[in-house]
């Protein structure tokens, strides 16, 4: 790796994660005057409006790629009109001997004042579990179901090449087009295709002058600068913010701050269930690659260097953390962006390219915890690349994770997926298999099923609280074999 990204990458891996509720009070405050006065869609979207508005823009020094969900690296958001955190979720991040998110006593003051206050039982968590009933609540607070996306928005939604060919003027002109066309006679939800046709175009707007504050700020650093070097760095951080998202991107520089911009839109204007992930990445920036080299305006090091910042970039997005008992029971950093390699291509010719072996290359070198790879494995993939990926794994990063293409692109058609949408999908970074661009891989949450065990051995009563949370089952001492055992962990789980 190159120096600047040796630098880089030294800085994200010595970051502290923390907690800022910079956007938990631009949140409070919008809602608190706006809620109500538009339909959910508008409100959403202007709501991110806001947060583009005003959130803290941070630009590092040596940085190539720019943006960050919080005020600077490894400073987390919340979420409260999903899920609003107690004085207590934050006291227990904040003291966690794993995986600890800094909290400052103010930010807590702040929260306990300004943020609690509202969204107490108006978070959608609040109102999801105002509706549950007591013996189902008991369950969960004995940590008998976690993570039923009532602490997240959906999230393990893969991108195409779209945002590689079309800007968000452009997206505002296809949305203009379809307001047009609405038939508000005869189509009975016209006004609600209206009223999200809308929100799109606003996020639109707002994902530009996300990139013009960056690009504001870029150059009042550059006018500031002495070094030559950075000054000029500076200048087309500048030029590339003016020009993307708004319009497609015309290079590799271009073109991988357009995706970072999308990808920081998602997880910012809502947190979203983990695994946003660009997809098929060495496809998408491969054009890009080969025109600069063209146009003798790129090389391979500074192609490598740039997606080198773009991975510190990805490592800087700690997962937003948890509340409630899966906040002291279990968490992680990891945001599971995923990145899919190789492969074929829509016509179905081997996927794999220069840009490929480079990705595999970055993998190695910086290997941070984000963002995972894999590559795909298909009857087509020529030895070399294969062996190349062999090299990284034997090393035991655990990354690339391998997946066999041929078999992906079959499930993907037994599902009623075409040939050529199936063989640009891939993996998703919790390693769902689905078709990129055309659908997201939802989840409805996991069940503990060793706590039903636990029940079973118990009558039916948690051990931990002595609450009694699931049927009497029978004393285990009675169990006479291990059918009788069975028949009560099967009692519990049924239950």
């Amino acid at each position: 790796m190159t120096p600047r990204v040796a630098r880089l990458r030294k800085e994200s891996f010595e970051a502290q994660p923390c907690i800022s509720v910079e956007r938990a009070v631009l949140v409070t405050q919008f809602y608190k005057i706006y809620y109500g006065k538009d339909s959910m869609p508008v409100l959403r979207a202007l709501n991110f409006n806001i947060l583009c508005l005003n959130k803290t823009i941070y630009i590092g020094d040596e940085e190539l790629i720019v943006g960050v969900r919080g005020p600077f690296p490894k400073a987390v958001s919340t979420f409260p009109e999903l899920n609003c955190h107690s004085v207590q979720d934050l006291e227990i991040l904040n003291s966690r001997k794993m995986t600890r998110y800094a909290v400052s006593d103010e930010d807590i003051e702040i929260y306990k004042k300004e943020v609690i206050p509202y969204w107490k039982g108006r978070s959608m968590r609040d109102r999801v579990f105002s509706h549950i009933p007591p013996q189902w609540r008991a369950a969960y607070a004995a940590g008998m179901f976690t993570e039923f996306m009532e602490q997240r928005a959906p999230g393990h939604t893969t991108l195409d090449g779209t945002i590689y060919k079309w800007g968000m003027l452009d997206f505002k002109a296809q949305i203009a087009e379809h307001l047009a066309a609405l038939d508000y006679l005869d189509d009975p939800v016209a006004a609600d295709k209206a009223e999200e046709l809308r929100a799109m175009d606003i996020s639109c707007d707002a994902a530009i002058i996300f990139a013009e504050r960056h690009a504001v700020l870029a150059e009042k650093m550059a006018a500031a600068e002495s070094d030559h070097q950075r000054k000029i760095e500076l200048e087309q951080i500048a030029a590339t913010c003016r020009r993307v998202p708004a319009c497609a991107p015309r290079n590799l520089w271009e073109a991988i701050q357009m995706y970072w911009f999308v990808h920081l839109g998602t997880i910012t204007e809502l947190n979203g269930w983990d695994a946003m992930s660009p997809g098929r990445l060495d496809q998408h920036l491969y054009p890009f690659y080969q025109k600069g080299l063209a146009e003798q305006t790129l090389d391979r090091q500074s192609a490598k260097e740039l997606i080198g910042c773009f991975w510190i970039k990805v490592n800087n997005q700690p997962a937003p953390p948890k509340v409630g008992v899966t906040a002291l029971e279990s968490g992680t950093y990891n945001d599971f962006t995923n990145i899919n390699i190789g492969g074929l291509t829509r016509d179905g010719a081997d996927g794999v390219n220069d840009v490929s072996y480079i990705l595999l290359e970055v993998l190695d070198e910086i290997h941070l915890l984000q963002p995972q790879a894999n590559v795909q494995i298909s009857h087509k993939t020529p030895d070399r690349f294969l062996k190349a990926a062999c090299r990284v794994i034997r090393k035991g990063y655990g990354y690339p994770s391998v997946f066999n293409t041929d078999e992906v692109i079959m499930e993907q058609m037994r599902t009623g997926k075409t040939l050529e949408d199936a063989r640009q999908g891939g993996c998703s970074g919790c390693i769902e298999t689905g078709c990129f661009g055309k659908e997201a891989y939802v989840l409805t949450g996991y069940l503990n099923v060793p706590k039903i065990l636990e029940l079973a051995l118990n009558d039916g009563v948690d051990p931990l609280t002595d609450k009694k949370i699931g049927p009497r089952t029978g004393n285990p001492v009675a169990f006479k074999n291990f059918d009788a055992l069975y028949n009560a962990f099967d009692r519990q789980l049924q239950y």
